[in-house]
């Protein structure tokens, strides 16, 4: 009985766990892209990002937002501030008080 028991927990188990496993790989091939996302392939963010904000007063949090909104978008318009014209989807996002999150 206990055997039994012990059979049935272990296949309930096993077929959680293969349900976590096979609902988390069909997430991967979704990115966290929003609409108004440039399509095609996923751009150098860290880079970009890095160029962006060479010039910012806080280079780590504005490295840190530009990450989010790039991954997100998939561009970074270019310079250090501003043209935000060629990246509408990054000049859209907002935080939860309504201010500009991408810098």
């Amino acid at each position: 009985m206990a055997l039994s028991k012990l059979l049935a927990a272990s296949l309930i188990l096993s077929f959680l766990l293969l349900q976590l496993t096979v609902h988390a790989a069909d997430g991967d091939d979704q990115s966290e892209r929003v609409e108004g996302a440039v399509p095609g392939p996923q751009i150098d963010c860290k880079e970009k990002c890095d160029y962006r904000c060479s010039k910012s007063s806080h280079p780590n949090l504005c490295k840190r937002s530009c990450n989010t909104c790039c991954h997100r978008c998939n561009c970074v318009p270019p310079g250090t501030a501003g043209n935000f014209e060629t990246c509408p989807c990054y000049w859209q996002q907002t935080t939860h008080g309504g201010k500009r999150k991408c810098p």
